[in-house]
């Protein structure tokens, strides 16, 4: 696997200063996160307890609870801006659907993939957009099995390493440092999930291409969705105006009817997990839902 960690002090302000207008630009989050639901629809699962594991601005969040009326929702994501939009968005949602089945409010908790702030086999059903990529699979996927109840479900998607690789190619032309974020390829994913000890794994890939009219204007969205180059070994410092015209004019290669592509290879998949664990690890507190609740007996 890639020694190339992302710095993650980093991604959680970038996606905290994307909050505000992050869904703005959040089209390929939408449609993949559709398509995770319309695959939720094959499975027979009635989940006490969900997990929507980089929540962001909320919206699957509202949603799962339209799917899912009667299941207790965690909100946890990495960015506290993000929470708190997620918590106003949800509010919104609600208020336009009073229709809606009464149901628990959901739990919101600022927290890490790859260290949840949540108990041991307490989750039913883990639901992770676009989420994982900045994590490092094998840490996320064994704190995800550790909080997956034995029968309970991982579903999610991820990006892989031929995302962007137009504007990869492009940045080439300027220096060798790495300018686009490097993800994780769908086999380094499945070994990871085995690793975890998740229980039949499944994964495929797909291509999903955005179109824009400048290199700038692609630009401009990754900036504004939080998801710029968190590499641990970028460059530092400014860009200057000469090397964002030289990517500009190598991006040109790939125009096609008149608009440039970008490229998004999203890894799908899903899991179950495995038997019970029980691991308690020394000066850690891991919260259960029931206390979160405060259930009544």
């Amino acid at each position: 696997m890639s020694n190339q960690q992302p710095n993650k002090n980093l991604i959680a302000r970038s996606f905290g200063q994307a909050a505000m207008h992050y869904d703005d630009v959040a089209v390929l989050q939408r449609q993949t996160g559709d398509e995770l639901l319309d695959r939720l629809l094959l499975v027979t699962l009635q989940p006490k307890n969900i997990l929507d594991l980089g929540v962001g601005t909320g919206r699957n969040l509202s949603l799962l609870a339209k799917r899912y009326p009667k299941a207790q929702l965690m909100a946890v994501d990495i960015a506290t801006e993000m929470v708190k939009q997620a918590r106003i968005n949800y509010r919104q949602d609600e208020g336009l659907k009073r229709w809606l089945p009464i149901s628990a409010k959901p739990h919101y908790l600022v927290g890490d993939a790859e260290n949840l702030p949540m108990a041991d086999n307490s989750v039913d059903l883990v639901f992770a957009n676009l989420a994982l990529q900045w994590c490092d699979p094998r840490t996320s996927f064994a704190e995800i099995q550790r909080v997956l109840r034995p029968d309970g479900l991982l579903m999610f998607t991820s990006l892989g390493p031929d995302t962007l690789h137009e504007l990869r190619q492009a940045w080439a032309s300027v220096d060798n440092y790495p300018h686009v974020n490097m993800f994780y390829d769908m086999h380094d994913v499945g070994e990871a999930m085995m690793e975890a000890g998740l229980a039949e794994p499944v994964l495929d890939t797909d291509r999903y291409t955005l179109t824009y009219e400048t290199s700038m204007a692609l630009m401009k969205d990754l900036k504004v969705l939080g998801a710029s180059n968190v590499n641990s070994e970028r460059r530092r410092g400014l860009t200057g105006k000469q090397a964002l015209k030289t990517v500009a004019e190598s991006y040109e290669q790939f125009r096609n009817d008149g608009l440039l592509p970008a490229t998004y290879e999203v890894v799908y998949g899903h899991a179950w997990g495995g038997q019970a664990k029980q691991q308690n690890i020394e000066g850690e507190v891991r919260i259960s839902i029931d206390q979160i609740q405060g259930r009544k007996a």
